[in-house]
């Protein structure tokens, strides 16, 4: 009997959740008491948080085995030996360092069109970017959902020129770390979280080429029978509070997979980059950026639930007034940023067309209205060329008055009827912030 296609991302979070509590989902590579433990601590970080103690976390990552890379890859140190591990050049103009993570600057967009070229495109790695041979590198498909059960050692097997040679579809889709925004719990609202600290740079939308994860699961012989998908990544393993996760992974629900997931070679016309996913990554629409894994490699197809520490613990809601095990995260919240620097300088007296950008995982964005200190609300003028798709492009006409520091702020509204609050709920690790960002200038 076929399954639930269910591919709503809070829906299926909360059933595998519930599932492997009840001990009926299966998480290969990682012992069921070992993801425990992991529970624990991060219910003992909520309950910390409650009680307004010091929380801390160490860096990430902690003790990544830079070997665990697999067969035809290594770990990249970087360019000239960057400590980050990030392959391509990060120049402060274009970029904001956070360890092994690299957030893009918004003054960076001013003047680019739609999609984010690649060389400014925020970079998130949970260990560091491995470099990966494509003439050596296979997609391995296995699993009880395939005709024939193929094991993780005999999988169904394809190669780069292989995938190439499928029916290639291009696709405009915003991908966006779960925490981006992350740095506003503290900075405006006077809690801070742990966690990579993210301001509203780590998002970005792209032109990506490759073929569906849909054309591929039907030529590996999907059956009726499966339920979940599972692409694993091949960078180092991952390890944190002394637990090794393993490799980034995180299950899919076979009605997502058939929908709209691309198998993605290509980015902004030109072959992947090491940094985003070289040869081939996972492009998830609309669910966080932790779904669209890459340097994949392994894809398990089960006829059971599966479930990874990056759907059970780690991505989930603790703090006060979520459940004891954390709440699952829901699509991506609204965000509005401006297309400025940090702590502008801007002319009094003369007409400045800001711009700035809004977006939405539940849909596109209806309205934006901005907010300039020197009145009330007032709405945004939007690109019409950018009706529907993943995020909106906006203006907005402004004439300073006097000298001195101005607060500018801009709200969206998305198609479902969701806007910005004046402050975001608070959560633990910091996720989906949705706030509305107070952005500093000065009138000279």
């Amino acid at each position: 009997m076929p399954h639930s296609l269910s591919y709503d991302e809070a829906d299926h979070d909360a059933r595998r959740a519930r599932q492997w509590l009840a001990g009926q989902a299966r998480g290969e590579g990682f012992a069921r008491p070992r993801l425990l433990e992991l529970g624990t601590a991060m219910t003992a970080l909520a309950a910390a948080a409650t009680e307004r103690e010091p929380v801390a976390v160490a860096p990430q990552p902690v003790g990544a085995d830079p070997g665990a890379a697999g067969p035809g890859s290594r770990p990249a140190a970087g360019a000239g030996g960057d400590p980050s591990g990030i392959v391509k050049p990060l120049p402060p103009g274009l970029f904001d360092r956070h360890d092994t993570n690299a957030e893009m600057r918004w003054a960076a967009m001013a003047g680019q069109g739609y999609v984010v070229p690649t060389d400014r495109f925020f970079v998130r790695n949970h260990t560091r970017t491995p470099r990966i041979d494509a003439g050596t590198w296979r997609l391995s498909l296995f699993g009880d959902g395939l005709r024939g059960a193929p094991t993780r050692d005999r999988p169904v097997e394809f190669g780069y020129d292989d995938l190439r040679r499928l029916p290639a579809e291009r696709v405009t889709a915003l991908v966006e770390c779960a925490g981006n925004g992350r740095r506003f719990f503290a900075g405006q609202q006077g809690r801070p979280t742990p966690g990579v600290a993210w301001g509203l740079g780590g998002v970005g939308v792209a032109h990506w080429r490759g073929v569906r994860l849909a054309e591929v699961l039907r030529r590996a012989g999907l059956t009726g029978a499966a339920v979940d998908v599972m692409p694993e990544g091949l960078d180092p393993e991952y390890v944190t509070g002394g637990v090794n996760l393993g490799r980034v992974r995180r299950p899919l629900p076979v009605g997502k997979a058939l929908d709209d997931v691309l198998l993605a070679y290509e980015m902004n016309g030109e072959p992947l980059p090491a940094d985003h996913g070289h040869p081939v990554r996972v492009v998830v629409p609309g669910w966080i950026g932790v779904s669209s894994i890459k340097w994949v490699g392994p894809v398990e197809v089960s006829a059971t639930a599966l479930f990874s520490p990056w759907n059970t613990q780690l991505y989930r809601m603790f703090g006060p007034g979520y459940p004891a095990g954390g709440a699952t995260l829901g699509a991506q919240s609204v965000k509005s940023a401006f297309e400025l620097p940090w702590d502008a300088r801007v002319p009094a007296g003369a007409e400045v067309l800001l711009r700035g950008r809004s977006w939405s995982g539940a849909g596109p964005i209806r309205s934006v209205q901005v907010h300039t200190g020197d009145g009330g609300w007032r709405p945004a003028e939007l690109v019409d060329a950018d009706a529907g798709g993943p995020w909106q492009r906006w203006t907005a006409r402004w004439r300073p008055t006097g000298p001195g520091p101005v607060t500018l702020r801009a709200r969206a509204t998305d198609a479902t009827g969701v806007g910005q609050p004046a402050q975001a709920r608070h959560n633990v690790l910091g996720y989906l912030f949705d706030g509305v960002v107070r952005h500093p200038v000065t009138v000279c």
